[in-house]
């Protein structure tokens, strides 16, 4: 919850959304291929700055990559995660430029409209509206989906669609898959650390907030992990597209008004 001064504040209605955030976060990095993990950020820009909820998440999200690498490790298809991570490094330079350049409203729109834009695409895919790739999309298009997912990574934790778009044409497991995105996004975070605290994002209380949230964050990528061979795709995404439905209208609301 944001203060008079812009502080956060350690009250009530902060821990009722944050701890369901980043619990949120843990389940969909641990198990669901780290698409929809970024709706913990959208959920958090409600109650707080964009920034401030950017800055909480990455070490949070970077901790969740740490707790995931072990299940997974050497399970991803490293051909696929090397060019996305070509691209992927270039993307989080563009997003360095942009937060140099804009306002927390055009960030509250971007992430309100990423979501928004999230929910549309994969309605739209599972629907058979869009054309299936016939098959495997070339290294080429891979780095531009890498370096997408860079920039839309570093300006709202959202690059799990750019990437998965290029994965899904991959034919790979699921588990493949997972592994991957797990590969994937530990590397980018480990690549937007230092510009966000170059950037001036991490505060102090964001960092007494990581800790707090950090044992939620643990309990959230075990509970993913044993959740991915549980828990139905369909159940978990149906959910996951009501909340980026509604915490994305709300954020373009605020933009605009």
């Amino acid at each position: 919850m944001i203060g008079a001064a812009g502080m956060l504040e350690f009250n009530l209605l902060f821990f009722a959304v944050a701890i369901p955030a980043t619990v949120f976060a843990g389940i969909s990095k641990g198990g669901f291929g780290s698409g929809v993990a970024f709706a913990s950020s959208s959920i958090l820009a409600l109650i707080l700055t964009p920034t401030q909820a950017l800055a909480l998440m990455l070490p949070l999200l970077m901790l969740i990559d740490v707790a995931t690498l072990r299940p997974y490790w050497r399970r991803w298809s490293w051909p696929d995660a090397r060019v996305l991570i070509l691209g992927g490094v270039p993307g989080v330079l563009l997003g360095i430029w942009l937060f140099q350049v804009t306002n927390d409203d055009v960030l509250r729109l971007l992430i309100g409209g990423i979501s928004l834009a999230f929910v549309v695409w994969q309605v739209m895919r599972r629907q058979g509206w869009l054309p299936e790739a016939q098959g495997r999309l070339a290294a080429s298009s891979g780095v531009l989906a890498g370096l997408v997912a860079g920039f839309t990574s570093f300006v709202s934790h959202a690059g799990g669609p750019p990437a998965a778009v290029y994965l899904l044409s991959q034919r790979l497991t699921k588990t493949q898959f997972q592994a991957t995105t797990v590969l994937l996004f530990w590397v980018i975070n480990i690549a937007k650390f230092i510009p966000y605290a170059w950037l001036g994002l991490f505060t102090l209380q964001t960092t007494l907030a990581n800790l707090m949230l950090a044992p939620f964050a643990l309990l959230g990528a075990w509970l993913g992990v044993k959740a991915h061979h549980l828990i139905s795709d369909r159940l978990f995404f149906g959910l996951t597209y009501v909340l980026l439905t509604v915490t994305g209208c709300k954020l373009i609301w605020d933009a605009l008004t």
